[in-house]
């Protein structure tokens, strides 16, 4: 006959109050010298190795960013120009205020700002497009400047950046 799981496992009892417990021997400590191995580099031998590998790294230059793609150059130099336009009744830049939707460059260099303002009824809703306009045709390497105005999404302050919001006092 079979014996049941219980049967066949071995139980330890825990040793009475009045038993000594002996516990057992501590194992030897670990010494630096005991896993040094001869074939193994050494670590001035490894730093020399990451130099080197960081050198190489440091030297490869980046692949170009083509100019109206985002990081490019002339993509760059139209955010730092709209980032110069302040709204005039908030003293934060219009790109941190989260007006500027998109600005796209064309290979031709032709440059659209989709923009929208933060109400249809803004005091600057003549003049602020026609600046923006202006402000991004003004860089050196745009062809022609294109703003369009769009409502929809409508704008809000979960659209600023962190540092207007801290401009603002707002974070």
């Amino acid at each position: 006959m079979d014996q049941s799981d219980d049967e066949k496992r071995e139980y330890i009892a825990a040793p009475a109050p009045n038993e000594q417990v002996v516990a057992p021997p501590k194992p030897p400590r670990a010494r630096v010298s005991d896993v040094i191995d001869d074939d193994v580099e050494s670590p001035r031998e490894t730093m020399e190795r990451k130099r080197d590998y960081l050198k190489g790294f440091l030297q490869k230059k980046p692949d170009t960013t083509p100019a109206g793609e985002p990081g490019g150059p002339l993509y760059d130099a139209v955010i730092d120009a709209l980032k110069e336009i302040y709204d005039p009744e908030i003293p934060v830049n219009i790109y941190d205020l989260g007006l500027i939707y998109g600005v796209d460059v064309s290979p031709d260099s032709d440059v659209v700002v989709s923009m929208t303002l933060t109400t249809p009824n803004c005091p600057v809703a003549e003049s602020m497009p026609a600046e923006v306009e202006l402000r991004a045709g003004s860089v050196p390497g745009v062809r022609d400047a294109e703003v369009v105005l769009v409502w929809d999404p409508p704008w809000d302050p979960q659209k600023m950046s962190d540092e207007a919001r801290l401009e603002l006092g707002m974070l």
